[in-house]
């Protein structure tokens, strides 16, 4: 079985490039000025046939302030945790800056998906307030790990410089996210929707969903 390595997210596939180039960030709710201090993405994972023996499939998910690996980012493993050692099911947020590790978090519950047909659904988010950076797992659900992310369990802060998320791009999270192992055995994933909030109070949300292009490693 091969295993997500952290930088799993270098797969971005090429098709994506361009639009990681062209595409316009958050700035486009903030042509007022106004900072984009939150953002909230709304995920939902279908897997056809998992296989608990062989801890399949494996998902990674990936959320940036800007777009770049260079710097700060969360990672949302379901199905397995990747560090510091591999772990057979549960689900793990990780933020890392650039290859190194700053912090990771685990739920309790580490069950492997054994259900067939199972639907998982999350909301990851990250905030920018006062020289910190805070990102979290909410709203989870699913068949094996019941109601998830709204413990604390899955919620962490780091430093940073960055002033604000205006520099965010779904594109990016959708070309740095996928399936890392047992691919066949996902139905879906997909971004369904994304909020924006402002430091002004306003809120916008984009309910185009984007489906991720499973670009996977060899098994």
């Amino acid at each position: 079985m091969s295993r997500l390595a952290p930088k799993l997210v270098r797969w971005a596939h090429p098709a994506l490039a361009v639009a990681l180039l062209l595409s316009l960030p958050a700035a486009v709710f903030g042509q007022d000025g106004s900072a984009i201090v939150r953002i909230e993405e709304d995920w939902e994972l279908v897997v056809g046939e998992p296989e608990p023996n062989l801890v399949a499939p494996q998902v990674t998910c990936v959320m940036a302030p800007t777009q770049t690996l260079d710097g700060l980012y969360l990672l949302f493993d379901v199905n397995h945790q990747n560090h510091p050692d591999f772990v057979a099911g549960g689900v793990q947020l990780q933020v890392w800056n650039g290859d190194s590790t700053l912090l990771e978090r685990k739920y309790p519950n580490t069950l492997a998906m054994a259900q067939p047909g199972e639907t998982v659904v999350w909301t990851q988010a990250m905030a920018i307030s006062g020289g910190s950076l805070s990102v979290e797992i909410t709203n989870g659900r699913s068949a094996t790990w019941d109601v998830f992310g709204d413990e604390g369990y899955l919620k962490a802060a780091v430093a940073t410089d960055i002033a604000n998320l205006n520099g965010y791009s779904p594109d990016f999270s959708i070309a740095n996210s996928g399936v890392g192992y047992a691919s066949n055995r996902v139905t879906s994933l997909v971004l369904k929707r994304v909020r924006y909030y402002t430091d002004s109070g306003a809120l916008r949300e984009d309910a185009a969903a984007r489906t991720v292009v499973l670009a996977v490693q060899a098994n």
